[in-house]
């Protein structure tokens, strides 16, 4: 059997600026819009919850932003991390396709997120913060971020979605591993917590119940900041080091993908890998298919609304125009907790509109069939979050032995399932089905979306 492909390039390739693509939009993004007021949001207005540093990126339209050197110190301890030319999993399933995959699951956290979790961790300290409350999902974001506030000596605050929470125990001992204080979302502790345990005392919880919870907290004190993992622009914008690097390492493969392929819950993966290829395509450089994959029963991009929406369930964020489901939406309890969002990064959401990208949505076990077939072959358990990349995948590859023609298909494996051993456990115990969401519910949820969203 050919054994499979490493391309590993030197700590002194890691990127030294992030990539911004607004900066090659063919049209600027919607207008952030402040939730009392309806107008544009300023820097002041974000003051409160962010660093203004990374307010500065949020706004940005500068194509290429500095990384500071502290943080690329950090991130040389694991980055650049490896592209893979996947040669056992083309071989098991005798495809001319040619399958590379970039593998995040080497940070210490065991995902992408570290990449933002760093240089947040960082502008926060050098602002003079103490202490950053956030939200989780499956809890790769509040791994990260409590990683990144051991570094950088910060009290880090999670909530995390309570059925992740309950699936997962070792993500959040590893939480309490680096320091963090990990709490069940929704909870007693905060007056949007306990509206929706009022309403629910059995509650699953959600990321826009997380969010609410949050960003309450850090409202409270003057020593305390907000860090999101995914979807505003500065955290799509600091995962570009895994695309920029890619990029390189394509150039050592003497190859180029034809086809991109990201999971996307809030945006900041498929961000990472797939920006700066789709960079290269707006300027006319090199053309390339993306394709973003989410969960079937929390469709954001495949079945939600383009239209302006608050990012929290409670009502205390921003208003942005993306994909959304409505922010009430509470999508199943399915695995992949990190893709349990009801909107989608404004950014993914402007090219998927415009046609730049192809959302594409799967049944969580027909993801864990996908995730099964590439362990088998490759050797890393995916996390839930990337089978969904891995299904797409698959599939793209028996088209072309169907064609009987190949192509490059590249992919981000955003983090392993190590953690995540219950979700296959289930899987081969018989117990992983697929949910469907409430479509009333989502009707729901979008007949109370603000006034502004048909703007």
């Amino acid at each position: 059997m050919s054994e499979s492909i490493k391309y590993v390039l030197s700590e002194n390739d890691i990127p030294s600026f992030w990539y911004n693509i607004v900066a090659d939009l063919p049209q600027p993004p919607a207008p952030v819009l402040h939730p009392g007021t309806g107008n544009p949001i300023t820097p002041d207005d974000l003051a409160p919850l962010f660093p203004m540093a990374v307010i500065q990126q949020e706004v940005s339209q500068e194509r290429e932003i500095e990384i500071p050197e502290p943080v690329r110190e950090v991130l040389r301890q694991w980055r650049p991390s490896p592209l893979y030319r996947a040669r056992r999993l083309e071989q098991a399933l005798d495809t001319p396709a040619r399958i590379y995959y970039k593998y995040e699951g080497v940070s210490p956290a065991g995902s992408h997120k570290t990449n933002t979790a760093v240089a947040q961790a960082f502008y926060n300290k050098e602002e003079g913060v103490k202490r950053i409350t956030t939200e989780t999902g499956a809890g790769q974001w509040g791994s990260a971020l409590a990683l990144a506030g051991a570094f950088f000596d910060l009290e880090i605050e999670v909530y995390m979605v309570r059925v992740s929470f309950d699936q997962k125990p070792y993500r959040r001992a590893f939480m309490e591993t680096f320091g963090a204080k990990c709490i069940p979302s929704p909870s007693e502790h905060t007056q949007s917590g306990r509206a929706i345990l009022e309403k629910d005392p059995k509650s699953t919880g959600s990321l826009g119940i997380a969010i609410s919870e949050a960003v309450e907290m850090a409202a409270q004190r003057d020593d305390t900041k907000y860090a999101l993992g995914s979807v505003l622009n500065h955290v799509l914008l600091h995962q570009t080091v895994i695309g920029q690097e890619a990029l390189i390492q394509f150039q050592m493969a003497d190859d180029y993908p034809d086809t991109v392929i990201g999971c996307t819950g809030g945006g900041s993966n498929f961000a990472g890998i797939a920006f700066p290829f789709i960079g290269r395509k707006l300027r006319g450089e090199q053309d390339v298919d993306v394709v973003a994959v989410e969960p079937a029963n929390c469709p954001t991009l495949t079945k939600g609304k383009y239209a302006y929406d608050f990012g929290d369930t409670a009502h205390l964020t921003p208003l942005v125009k993306m994909h959304t489901l409505g922010s009430t939406f509470v999508p199943p309890g399915f695995h992949a907790g990190g893709l349990r969002y009801h909107g989608m990064a404004p950014l993914v959401s402007q090219l998927s509109d415009l046609g730049i990208i192809k959302p594409r949505a799967y049944g969580q076990k027909s993801c864990f069939d996908a995730g099964i077939v590439f362990a088998k072959a490759e050797g890393i358990v995916p996390a839930p979050e990337a089978n969904h990349a891995v299904r797409a995948v698959i599939d793209e590859a028996l088209e072309c032995k169907n064609a009987g023609t190949g192509k490059a298909i590249l992919f981000n494996l955003c983090g392993h399932g190590h953690f995540d051993m219950q979700a296959y456990s289930d899987y081969f115990a018989g117990k992983l089905y697929d949910q469907d969401y409430d479509e009333s519910e989502v009707a729901m949820a979008l007949a109370g979306l603000p006034s502004v969203a048909a703007g």
